[in-house]
């Protein structure tokens, strides 16, 4: 992993290069922020700038043997750590029972998606965990020279998921280090970590990306159209991981418009009788696929009342509902567009409490009836 190959973060990016270039890197660096913001691949493109032998332009070259071992996850002096699960045999359990899950993972999913190394380990709905055991391991490989460059790095992913006994056994190592062992810890939650272990930590707070950064890496990156790219990227809020997923979403959108199309047709035309059963077929879509239309719904409307602005910086929206919108738009007004966010509301409130999916959404539609002609 190269900075190059990171998007963004160029202020962090620069402050890691003078850190290594002056020779003053802390033993101990911890690197915070939310999910999907490229804190671990920042991570990793430091340690592979460390041991680079030919850095160039502020960057590792890629080409040397350090650099080709960085690329493939198996550096020498390069020790991964990770929260993991119980293994059914029991016994100990440390990282590298897992080192052939964590490559592949590491290897599809450069901006770490928690919820996707769960499905790597086996245990979806598991709380992975750095046991103590693992504290003992990393002793143990600490205490050898390193093996081809002047440093030893251990990377650890999430140290907030270190237990208790983990923690304490790692602390005194971590305040009083070899001299050739560096830290770089990982975090989502920098709350959670021990108190002791984050004070002596120096951290490095990363931003979101920005709504541009994340479009550009969509369009580049995963070839997504640029005006869909926009509308993703503003609502994954900087964070990548929130993109793909929102990709993901795409075809289900297409489904949601659809039925936001039919419910303002319907509305529009007062066909009571079609609208009873347009909430039939929406209803049968299960709660959280109806929880998951009105937060559609919801977008829609907020987004179709900013469009009348004719402002199209602040607008988001793909291209299939942008052409809807040219047409319905001016149905949201400043008369009805709260009266919509209030209906809305409630009927996620009603669904959420179980109530009768059927009658919730029939008696937004019929609601709907009064507020699109207002």
């Amino acid at each position: 992993m190269k900075f190059a190959d990171i998007p963004g973060q160029e202020t962090a990016k620069q402050r890691l290069r003078d850190m290594v270039d002056s020779g003053r890197f802390p033993h101990a660096l911890l690197i915070e922020g939310r999910p999907g913001i490229g804190k671990m691949a920042l991570a990793r493109a430091t340690a592979q700038y460390i041991h680079c032998r030919n850095r160039q332009d502020g960057d590792s070259c890629g080409e040397c043997p350090s650099c080709r071992q960085h690329q493939s996850f198996n550096h020498i002096d390069t020790i991964f750590s990770y929260p993991v699960v119980k293994r059914p045999s029991g016994g100990a359990t440390v990282s590298d029972d897992y080192s052939a899950e964590w490559r592949q993972y590491l290897s599809q999913n450069p901006f770490m998606d928690s919820s996707k190394w769960q499905v790597a380990l086996g245990k979806p709905d598991g709380q992975p965990v750095i046991y103590v055991d693992e504290s003992q391991e990393l002793i143990r490989r600490l205490s050898f020279t390193s093996h081809e460059a002047d440093y030893k790095i251990v990377l650890m992913w999430l140290p907030e998921r270190m237990n208790e006994q983990c923690a304490n056994k790692l602390l005194k190592l971590i305040e009083e280090p070899y001299e050739d062992t560096i830290f770089l810890l990982v975090s989502n939650a920098p709350g959670k970590i021990l108190p002791t272990i984050y004070s002596r930590c120096q951290r490095l707070a990363l931003r979101p990306l920005s709504d541009d950064q994340v479009t550009e890496w969509l369009v580049e990156q995963r070839g997504v159209e640029p005006s869909q790219a926009r509308a993703i990227a503003h609502l994954s809020e900087g964070s990548l991981i929130e993109a793909e997923r929102q990709i993901s979403l795409s075809a289900r959108d297409r489904e949601h418009l659809e039925w936001f199309k039919q419910l303002m047709r319907l509305a529009y035309q007062r066909d009571v009788a079609a609208l009873k059963k347009w909430s039939q077929d929406v209803a049968a879509a299960g709660r959280e696929g109806a929880m998951q239309f009105l937060t559609y719904c919801q977008r829609l409307v907020r987004e179709n009342f900013i469009y009348n602005l004719q402002q199209p910086a602040i607008t988001y929206l793909n291209a299939d509902e942008a052409d809807f919108s040219k047409r319905f738009a001016r149905f949201i007004n400043e008369r009805n567009v709260l009266s919509l966010e209030r209906e809305i509301d409630q009927a996620i409130i009603d669904i959420a409490g179980n109530a009768n999916a059927k009658i919730v959404f029939f008696d937004f539609a019929v609601k709907t009836i009064i507020l699109i002609k207002a």
